[in-house]
């Protein structure tokens, strides 16, 4: 019986060295690892959306001046939210008479849904009308006028939409279709993971309501590399530069430049610069076989043949002027 008494304590023992253990091997474990959820995995990092941000708020901008001036109304716009989730969840979250309108933006795949609340969209669709900018009924269906009306309008948005993401890629945006809600025309599978980005949206002064935009992982798979605060900032600073010299050409493009054409050249004493006399004739250095060059703000710019055009005078441009070595 002791020796069993012994065996048994020297068996505790064990099992407690064990338990401890596996108590430091978990701590160690979750120092380096975290969690997984299979049922909703996250598809895009902090970076990810923090860039789908920085493009959106450049998107809300653009688009509440554009708007301002098409509506005649004052139009705030401001990114209330980047949030990753099912496709399900996100429909299930929507209200149920909000405009669904479904696009492609070639040539990313699959397809994205904007969707704008009818608060805003009745006052917009008054405003187009030609009305006060009035809301209205919210629960009733679209006319046929009105639906084309906010084709239209969304049209315009997704357009803006293209500048906002030609930091990214250049995009070509292609309407699908229109729908009341989000149950009848499904972009995604109900467990597929979605970015949803959030507006709030204020008409006047006292008019407020929603519009997001849902961008399936499918569509952002090929680009989420690009999708860095980084490289939407060294992207950004190449575009405007090259916009600022596009602007610039555009600005100068009609001032007034003087331009000379160099028959040939002639060393002559003074002497006998004082005592020319018409129909003297001077030997140029210029033989008849070559390009003359043309000066621009007296500098060399051109070589070029000369020739006649409707008994005018005039030179060809052949080639760019090189200094000669």
């Amino acid at each position: 019986m002791e020796n069993q008494n012994y065996n048994t304590n020297e068996n505790y023992l064990d099992d407690n060295d064990d338990i401890e253990l596996d108590a430091d091997f978990a701590n160690e474990y979750k120092k380096g690892c975290k969690l997984y959820n299979f049922r909703r995995p996250d598809k895009f990092s902090k970076e990810h959306l923090k860039a789908l941000q920085d493009i959106h708020r450049d998107f809300t901008k653009s688009l509440a001046s554009i708007l301002t001036s098409y509506l005649r109304m004052e139009v705030e716009i401001d990114v209330i939210s980047v949030d990753q989730l099912t496709y399900d969840e996100y429909v299930c979250s929507m209200p149920p008479n909000i405009q669904n309108l479904i696009f492609k933006l070639n040539p990313l795949s699959g397809e994205i849904s904007l969707g704008i609340s009818p608060e805003v969209l009745s006052i917009i669709l008054d405003r187009m009308l030609g009305g006060a900018g009035v809301a209205s009924d919210h629960g009733k269906e679209l006319t046929q006028v009105e639906e084309l009306l906010t084709i239209k309008f969304a049209e315009k948005i997704v357009k803006i939409l293209e500048d906002a993401w030609s930091t990214i890629l250049t995009i070509k945006s292609e309407f699908v279709t229109i729908a009341n809600g989000y149950h009848s025309v499904p972009i995604a599978n109900a467990g597929e993971i979605v970015t949803l980005i959030s507006f709030e949206v204020r008409l006047g002064q006292k008019n407020f309501g929603l519009m997001n935009i849902c961008l399936p992982y499918p569509v952002l798979e090929t680009v989420l590399p690009k999708l860095t605060p980084q490289y939407i900032y060294q992207h950004t600073a190449v575009t405007a530069n090259e916009i600022g010299k596009n602007e610039t050409l555009e600005k100068i493009k009609h001032a007034q430049l003087e331009m000379q054409v160099i028959l040939g050249m002639a060393d002559i004493e003074i002497n006998d610069v004082l005592n020319l006399k018409t129909d003297d004739i001077i030997k140029l250095e210029q033989k008849l076989d070559k390009e003359l060059v043309a000066c621009v703000n007296g500098k060399k710019k051109f070589y070029v043949i000369p020739g006649t055009i409707q008994n005018k005078v005039c030179v060809k441009v052949v080639s760019q002027y090189q200094e000669e070595e």
